[in-house]
C-alpha cells in the first residue's frame, strides 16, 4: 500500500511504500485542474500489450477467453491517466506489415519469435475495449508506433507552446525524444513500477544527453532489436567518448585524438554503426496528424468501458476506474472468479 508521507508543492512528494522512502515529481500526481499547462499522454501500445502478457498469470474470462494481457493493459492504463492526468491520449500501435527499419537492414527485429496465438487474440479485446472507451488509436502500414509517437510528439511541441508531453513506453530509444517539455515515464518492472525521466535524469542514469541517445546507440547497438552497433565498445566507453566528442560523426572528425585501438574499432565498423543510428532514430514526420480536438480525455466514455468490464468479469477494475487512488482502493475480487482465482493475486498491494 502508497501512504502519502509528506507533501509540499515547493519540493518533491515523499512517498512510503513498504518502509522504502522514495521522491516522486509533483507533477505526476498533480491534478489537471491545477496545473497551468496541458498534458498529452502518448502511449506506447505494443510496449504496454507486451508487459502486460509477460508479467500476468494466466487469467480466463467467463467465456474462457484469456484475458490475462487485457487486465494487465488496462490496469497500466488506469494508472498512468490517474497519475499523470492527461488532457489528451493517444494510444499508438504497431502494424504487422514490415516497416521503414526492416527494408534498411533485414535482420532488424528478424530475431523476434512469432507472437503467441492467444496474446493476438487479446489484441482484438483491447481494441474493442479502447474503441468503447473512444481512445484515439494510432497505427500505419510501414511504421512503427514509436515513430508515431515521435511524430504526434514532434508535432505537439512545435505547435503547442503551452502542451507538456508524457510519454509511456517500455523502449529505451524513446528516450531521445526528451527535452524540457517531454518526459518519458519508462516500465521497471512488472506492470506497477515505473520512472518519469526528464533531461536531468537521462543524463544522470546513462551520462549523455537526450539527443545523444541514437550516438549512443550507434556505439553499442541494440541486442533487443537486432542490430550491432562497433564491436568492442560497451556502454562505458560509449558514453566517455561522447561526453568528450559529442556526437557519433564527430568522433571520425578527431579519430587522431581517440586511443589507437578504439579508433580502429571505430573505423573498422564505420558503415555498421551509421546504420546503427538510423535504425535507431525515431522517425518524426510519419504520415499522422495531431488534432487535440479528437484525443480529449473528458470526451471518453468510461460508461461503455464499464460495461467491457463487466463482460471480462472486471470487477476490480470498474472499481478502480473511479477511484481517487485506483492503486490502493481497490475493490475485493471474489475468488475463482477468473481463471480458478488466479485474479486474487492480482489484488496482493505492489
Amino acid at each position: 500500500m502508497i501512504i502519502i508521507t509528506h507533501l509540499s508543492f515547493d519540493k518533491n512528494f515523499l512517498i512510503s511504500s513498504e518502509h522504502k522512502i522514495f521522491k516522486v515529481d509533483k507533477i505526476a500526481i498533480m491534478n489537471s485542474h491545477l496545473r497551468k499547462t496541458k498534458r498529452l499522454m502518448l502511449i506506447d501500445g505494443n510496449a504496454l500489450l507486451h508487459r502486460a502478457y509477460h508479467a500476468m498469470p494466466n487469467l480466463t474470462n467467463q467465456s474462457g477467453e484469456p484475458v490475462s494481457a487485457v487486465y494487465g493493459f488496462f490496469s497500466m492504463l488506469i494508472n498512468a491517466l490517474h497519475d499523470y492526468q492527461p488532457d489528451y491520449l493517444i494510444i499508438c500501435f504497431d502494424r504487422s506489415k514490415p516497416t521503414v527499419r526492416q527494408s534498411m537492414f533485414a535482420a532488424y527485429h528478424a530475431h523476434r519469435p512469432q507472437m503467441d496465438g492467444d496474446l493476438s487474440y487479446q489484441i482484438k479485446l483491447i481494441d474493442d475495449l479502447l474503441t468503447r472507451f473512444g481512445v484515439q488509436i494510432a497505427s500505419v502500414e510501414g511504421y512503427e508506433g514509436d515513430d508515431l509517437i515521435g511524430t504526434y510528439a514532434k508535432q505537439a511541441y512545435r505547435e503547442h507552446k503551452d502542451l507538456e508531453i508524457i510519454i509511456v513506453t517500455g523502449d529505451q530509444d524513446m528516450l531521445q525524444l526528451v527535452n524540457d517539455r517531454t518526459k518519458v515515464l519508462m516500465s521497471i518492472t512488472g506492470i506497477t513500477k515505473t520512472h518519469l525521466f526528464d533531461e536531468k535524469s537521462v543524463e544522470e542514469k546513462y551520462g549523455i544527453k537526450p539527443s545523444q541517445f541514437v550516438d549512443y546507440k550507434a556505439l553499442i547497438g541494440d541486442p533487443s532489436d537486432g542490430y550491432p552497433g562497433i564491436r568492442g565498445i560497451g556502454p562505458k566507453t560509449a558514453r566517455n567518448l561522447l561526453q568528450k566528442f559529442g556526437t557519433f560523426e564527430a568522433l571520425y572528425e578527431h579519430l587522431g585524438e581517440i586511443p589507437e585501438k578504439i579508433g580502429e574499432k571505430l573505423a573498422i565498423d564505420a558503415e555498421q554503426g551509421a546504420l546503427a543510428k538510423k535504425l535507431a532514430t525515431i522517425i518524426t514526420d510519419a504520415p499522422v496528424h495531431l488534432d487535440l480536438e479528437k484525443c480529449k480525455v473528458e470526451k471518453l466514455n468510461k460508461e461503455k468501458l464499464r460495461e467491457g468490464f463487466a463482460e471480462h468479469g472486471f470487477k476490480s477494475l470498474i472499481a478502480r476506474l473511479d477511484a481517487k487512488d485506483p492503486k490502493t482502493d481497490k475493490a475485493k475480487e471474489p475468488q475463482k472468479t477468473l481463471d480458478n482465482g488466479q485474479l486474487e493475486l492480482l489484488e496482493i498491494n505492489k
